[in-house]
């Protein structure tokens, strides 16, 4: 198993120390970047499908709430991504 692929794994479990690092890394394998919006927001673009995941920097921690990675879940999900 890569390493992507127990980053995946890790994510699906919603573990309550999973990173925003690692939410990067994990959405950049499925072609999102990262644009920095005003304040702690930010916005991951997927170019080829024009598909956008909005949300707030966790802080002052680096640690994602519940609720963000149930969004990210979500949205993950209606691309079939996951």
């Amino acid at each position: 198993m890569s390493k992507i692929e127990k980053l995946i794994a890790r994510f699906k479990t919603k573990p309550k120390d999973f990173s925003y690092n690692e939410l990067v890394t994990m959405l950049k394998n499925f072609d999102y970047k990262q644009i920095q919006g005003a304040g702690s927001r930010v916005v991951f673009t997927n170019e080829k499908t024009e598909h956008k995941i909005k949300l707030h920097k966790p802080h002052p921690g680096n640690i994602l709430k519940r609720y963000q990675l149930d969004l990210i879940e979500d949205e993950l999900k209606k691309r079939k991504l996951l």
